[in-house]
């Protein structure tokens, strides 16, 4: 597996406004995205930062086990997730597919915190 770098980060909330306008105003990050209770940072080298409100998007998986994942960025996606699976390592769900090719594949880590794998055919 070869991993490139921590490409997303999600961050579960009941507090989205607050979070959405201290990474907007404070820390400056530009917003990608916008709907009721979630945004999407686009940070300069094409990293992402999704803010993820109570009444937003809520994939179970994700935040089953804790309020902020980290997805870290691979090159090919179904391999690095066949060696996870080799390595006893559990997949959660399936492996999703979003725009322009982009694609993400939640796991348990050995301690039972949720993470995932990204792809980014961009990078």
């Amino acid at each position: 597996m070869n991993v490139k770098g921590v490409s997303w980060v999600g961050v579960k909330t009941s507090s989205h406004g607050d979070m959405a306008r201290f990474f907007a105003e404070v820390m400056g990050l530009p917003v990608a995205l916008e709907r009721p209770d979630f945004v999407v940072f686009q940070l300069p080298d094409g990293d992402k930062l999704e803010v993820f409100g109570v009444a937003g998007p809520d994939p179970s998986q994700q935040f089953s086990e804790n309020e902020v994942v980290a997805g870290f960025l691979v090159d090919d996606i179904e391999e690095a997730s066949a060696e996870l699976l080799a390595a006893g390592i559990e997949l959660l769900g399936g492996l999703q597919h979003g725009m322009d090719g982009y694609a993400w594949q939640h796991f348990r880590g050995p301690d039972g915190k949720v993470f995932e794998l990204t792809y980014d055919p961009d990078r």
